[in-house]
């Protein structure tokens, strides 16, 4: 079965992202919060159109949004020490996102690969909180996000 081209997904890092796009998820939680009343108050704070906002609104969202009860998949690159992998599960622990899965390999070349699942829990951290607290941890080479369910 083909997907649609309007079934289609794509995740990418926000550097990556068209300014006008990121201007309409900004829009959009000034909106949330109460800081602009209208869409044409937050198109103006943004200086974008009402038109940039509505042809963009229901096509973009923060990763996190809607993640609590999803469950997110990464893939690390890793260190082959001692307490390496448990440093990475405490942290997790710490953000309070529940474990599904571990998968890792035998290192080769002293790098181990790892696959975590993670459920995303109501209390949870944000994903990118979470990201960013495991890619400051000391012996991580490289994290990327698989998807989520």
């Amino acid at each position: 079965m083909k997907m649609n081209e309007k079934d289609k997904y794509y995740l990418v890092k926000e550097k990556a992202v068209p300014d006008v796009l990121l201007k309409v998820v900004e829009a959009k939680r000034l909106l949330d919060s109460g800081k602009a009343i209208t869409v044409q108050e937050a198109a103006e704070q943004l200086e974008i159109s009402r038109s940039s906002f509505y042809k963009y609104k229901d096509d973009i969202f923060p990763f996190h949004e809607n993640s609590r009860g999803k469950t997110i998949n990464i893939m690390l690159l890793l260190d082959d020490e001692p307490g390496l992998l448990s440093n990475v599960l405490n942290e997790i622990a710490r953000c309070k996102a529940n474990i599904l899965t571990i998968h890792q390999t035998i290192p080769i070349g002293g790098i181990a690969s790892v696959t975590l699942g993670m459920e995303m829990r109501p209390d949870t951290k944000e994903v990118n909180d979470i990201i960013s607290a495991i890619e400051g941890i000391h012996g991580i080479n490289s994290l990327k996000i698989l998807g989520r369910e």
